[in-house]
């Protein structure tokens, strides 16, 4: 009987077998080593042989090569392949570790709990569960920080906004004025004039007024 050989893929080709075997949870796989095919590589050989000798007698050689070879190719879903299969598990048990609670063949160096004797789906690690658990518990309380800040302090939102400086066409920024020119922008609040309530003189920014003299207010 051959264990884990429904999670296996096979690597042979027409010199040889091998067999790569993966873990069922993280799908990291262990490679087994190459098993040269007498019957395969011969044949090779043969053929080789035959093309360099030349005549009845290459001819000869090349032909038995070639059935050689069909024959490898014939076996590779028999005794052969099946015995090579076997010393392939044989040689990558180790790497793997079946779990008793759920059946599973997992990987013992990422996938399996030793301390538990059970894979790290049905007995997770505690020290790599605690870290995940900070690491999320951090990203969420930065999120609620970064929200309680004010990213609108900056912002005139009360103005209709334009995306272009209509004076440069530039990417206006945002800001009440151009990052790029300087110019105003529309969405920037206009600057209120002030007039004398006694003549209508323009009083700019003085105190009083420079026609009749009446308080600014």
């Amino acid at each position: 009987m051959v264990p884990f050989t429904s999670n296996y893929r096979d690597r042979s080709n027409s010199d040889g077998f091998q067999f790569e075997f993966f873990c069922q949870r993280c799908r990291n796989g262990h490679t087994s080593s190459f098993q040269r095919s007498i019957t395969g590589f011969g044949g090779k050989l043969l053929q080789m042989g035959g093309g360099l000798l030349g005549g009845q007698a290459g001819a000869q050689a090349s032909r038995l090569g070639r059935q050689a070879q069909g024959l490898h190719g014939s076996r590779q879903r028999g005794a052969a392949r099946d015995k090579a299969l076997a010393k392939a598990v044989e040689e990558v048990s180790a790497q793997f570790e079946q779990c008793g609670r759920c059946g599973t063949w997992v990987c013992g160096q990422v996938c399996w709990n030793g301390e538990r004797g059970l894979c790290v789906k049905c007995a997770p690690k505690l020290g790599q569960e605690v870290a995940g658990m900070q690491a999320e518990a951090q990203r969420r309380q930065l999120n609620e920080r970064i929200r309680e800040q004010d990213w609108t302090r900056d912002v005139n939102y009360r103005e209709q906004a334009t995306g272009n400086c209509g004076s440069c066409g530039q990417d206006a920024g945002g800001g009440r004025f151009c990052r790029n020119c300087g110019a105003a922008q529309a969405s920037a609040p206009t600057e209120t004039r002030k007039f004398c309530t006694n003549c209508g003189t323009d009083l700019g920014d003085a105190r009083f007024c420079g026609g009749c003299g009446w308080p600014a207010g």
